[in-house]
């Protein structure tokens, strides 16, 4: 059973309006991206790693709202956060801690 992912932002709808074909290159590359041997919850927390990592704030709460409609808990971000905070240092994983929080919250 597939799980529906939450609605993407306003904003990104308006994107894609505004840049169909750029729309289409992303959904492609998504595609391409599930082909391998890593399930759907595995995939999303190492999205979600690669997120912070990067420091990408959007990407963090696009993250982790498809990450808790399939079922991911705060609890198993939290770790992610914690994992990534020897790499990107503590003030960095107090940020990234607050968009989740803020995702949490909202659900």
């Amino acid at each position: 059973m597939k799980t529906k992912l939450p609605k993407p932002p306003r904003t990104f709808d308006e994107f894609s309006e505004t840049f169909p074909t750029v729309r289409k290159a992303w959904d492609l590359l998504g595609d391409a991206a599930k082909e391998g041997p890593l399930d759907d919850r595995t995939a999303r927390l190492v999205k979600l790693g690669v997120a912070i990592g990067a420091m990408r704030e959007g990407a963090v709460h696009s993250s982790a709202r498809k990450a808790l409609a399939i079922g991911i808990t705060a609890e198993e971000m939290n770790q992610v956060v914690a994992l990534a905070s020897s790499i990107i240092g503590m003030p960095s994983s107090v940020a990234v801690w607050t968009w989740l929080r803020d995702s949490a919250a909202k659900k």
